[in-house]
């Protein structure tokens, strides 16, 4: 399912308009962004956890030269899903 396929889905679910699904969407991303971005945490009962992890420096090698080149800390944005959507998978 791609991002327009998923607001066709909220459009039909809500029963609201294909535009209103979409700022709804993007409403959802933009929040869950601001606050990875400020290292908050996001959860959302039954669907999952979002998070920021630190990923330490380290040493990684060019795959074209072979070359070893050092690779910088960063932060990295982490989900968690939950219980309910591991039961829905499952």
């Amino acid at each position: 399912m791609n991002k327009c396929e998923l607001i066709e889905h909220i459009a039909k679910q809500a029963d609201i308009s294909k535009a209103a699904a979409g700022r709804a969407l993007e409403a959802l991303i933009g929040g869950v962004k601001s606050t990875l971005k400020k290292s908050g945490s996001v959860s959302i009962v039954g669907f999952g956890s979002f998070s920021i992890t630190k990923r330490a420096a380290r040493s990684g090698r060019n795959p074209r030269t072979g070359a070893t080149i050092k690779i910088k800390s960063a932060k990295v944005p982490k989900f968690k899903p939950g219980k309910a959507l591991k039961d829905a998978v499952n």
